[in-house]
């Protein structure tokens, strides 16, 4: 299959009954193609079989035929439904033999949890098929397996996100690198991350800013609930002229993007967010009625969240709206929860009750029941307070319960990332 000629491709083969039950999602593969293609090694082929030794070797054949690397994950444990091993084994025709080295990790692994003798079925873990060669596993028990067959590089995985990661990191981005050394053409790749603006419109007005085309970089666009991603990519050239033909279309573009464009290392607004926060010295409180503690979770999910965030009030109730954070029984009775002086009343007083400076409020009608004909389901009025001012928003969000709040807590962090950037940088607001 291997040619001395043509840039390598890689197949991909997952293995488990969950991933095809939908009990798990296959983030595996999404994060090997990303990897491999950026290696340049693109994937162009991918299987996802159940834990059925025949079905993994006729995935794994079939990959051969296309493939110049081929990397099977899940199935290496100790357990029954752990195939692969010995379905790929089986198929080339290769034994299994016990390793010293991965027996004695496993047994002093063993003796650090207080027992004395590793069970027999943890010592299927140590067989190696003959001649693979073995990739340490710096997270777990399972070694990644590296075996050569009619003329590609197959690689067994484990199947837990952490471990593979871990051996891709280490030694088999080390292994794909020199065994396709002087074929690799990377694929350059600038992601662009925008929200707030519908997928159509967004493509639009960027076909009507680009009626030419993108010339040699493809660009597509990724949506999902939070926003659309722009992602441009280049092959067949170096970094530095795909980073000018990036720069040219970000640039063309560049007032077509501005109101919706954001920027994070990890793609996560939360982050774009945090950042601006910790730049400026302030301290975020956070009140979500609809959202029910989103906000306040993606943004504890960050590394140093106690920096930035001074705590947060599921005021789901009104009796908490009123006892909790002192959103008079007035703007309640007159204007309703959902509203735009509830919604700047809850922004305004969790940031003094908590000694914050700046506020987010967030009231809505999430469903898929409790909507009316004045505020139908995924009505939505969030609010940013901050420097004794309060900005408002009110939106309809489509989509069922889940896109409803996904997209309000999205919207709700925009908003302030902007209140931030319009305020500039240095300077800690004043809390009370």
């Amino acid at each position: 299959m291997s040619s001395v000629g043509r840039s390598p491709r890689a197949a991909l083969v997952t293995v488990g009954d969950e991933l095809l039950l939908g009990q798990t999602v296959d983030t595996n593969a999404a994060w090997l193609g990303r990897e491999l293609g950026t290696l340049g090694i693109p994937v162009v082929r991918r299987h996802t079989v159940g834990d059925i030794s025949s079905e993994i070797q006729a995935a794994v054949a079939d990959a051969l035929t296309v493939a110049d690397l081929v990397v099977v994950t899940g199935g290496l444990g100790p357990t029954p439904d752990d195939l692969t091993r010995d379905a790929v084994a089986e198929l080339f025709g290769l034994p299994l033999l016990d390793d010293a080295e991965v027996l004695e990790s496993l047994r002093a692994r063993v003796r650090e949890r207080g027992a004395a003798e590793l069970p027999e079925p943890n010592r299927r873990v140590a067989q190696v098929p003959a001649g693979a060669l073995k990739l340490t596993n710096p997270f777990g028990t399972a070694p990644g397996l590296a075996m050569e067959r009619d003329g590609a590089l197959v690689v067994l995985l484990p199947g837990v996100p952490r471990e593979l990661k871990g051996i891709y990191a280490g030694d088999l981005r080390r292994l794909a690198l020199e065994r396709f050394s002087g074929r690799l053409s990377p694929v350059h790749v600038r992601v662009v991350r925008t929200t707030g603006i519908p997928e159509s419109v967004l493509a639009q007005r960027v076909a009507e800013r680009l009626p030419e085309g993108t010339g040699p970089v493809r660009l597509a666009f990724l949506p999902d609930l939070r926003g659309v991603d722009l992602r441009f990519q280049a092959t067949d050239m170096t970094a530095a002229d795909a980073e000018g033909l990036f720069d040219a279309l970000v640039g063309t573009l560049e007032d077509v993007l501005a109101p919706w464009r954001f920027d994070a290392p990890s793609g996560d607004l939360a982050e774009a967010v945090s950042l601006a926060l910790r730049s400026r010295g302030m301290r975020l409180a956070v009140a979500e009625s609809c959202t029910g503690g989103l906000i306040t979770k993606r943004l504890t999910d960050l590394p140093g969240a106690s920096d930035i965030l001074a705590g947060g009030v599921v005021a789901y109730a009104n009796k908490v709206k009123m006892g909790v954070l002192g959103v008079g029984e007035e703007e309640l009775g007159r204007h309703g929860a959902v509203s735009k002086a509830v919604a700047a009343a809850m922004a305004r007083e969790v940031a003094r009750v908590l000694g914050a400076d700046a506020g987010i409020g967030v009231t809505g009608v999430a469903g898929p029941e409790g909507g009316t004909p004045e505020k139908p389901v995924g009505t939505v009025w969030y609010a940013v307070a901050a420097d004794g001012r309060v900005e408002t928003r009110c939106e309809r969000f489509p989509g069922d319960r889940e896109a409803v709040r996904e997209r309000a807590a999205q919207a709700a962090l925009f908003l302030l990332l902007r209140a931030l950037e319009a305020r500039g940088e240095g300077g800690a607001g004043v809390r009370g």
